[in-house]
């Protein structure tokens, strides 16, 4: 995600008001939040779930539809995500 400087602190805010209502969701494991160390206007969240539809119950959650748009407002370019799988 890259935000406009100006809104880092409340990203991080937001990130860290949530965070462990996400890691209580069904599936979850656990959610880190991390920066690029070139441009700290970077930040990438990592979150690993036991299963993919976890992920997408968390999606469809209203703990998601609270946050995403909130999240999103402070955006300076749109958002990419990947869904991986250890090897």
């Amino acid at each position: 995600m890259q935000f406009h400087e100006e809104h880092l602190d409340a990203f991080m805010s937001l990130f860290y008001e949530v965070r462990d209502a996400i890691e209580k969701m069904e599936g979850c494991y656990s959610v880190e939040l991390l920066k690029d160390i070139k441009d700290p206007t970077v930040m990438f969240t990592y979150s690993i779930w036991e299963e993919e539809e976890n992920l997408n119950a968390y999606r469809k959650s209203d703990l998601f539809s609270k946050t995403w748009p909130k999240t999103k407002a402070l955006f300076r370019a749109p958002a990419e995500a990947w869904s991986l799988d250890f090897v």
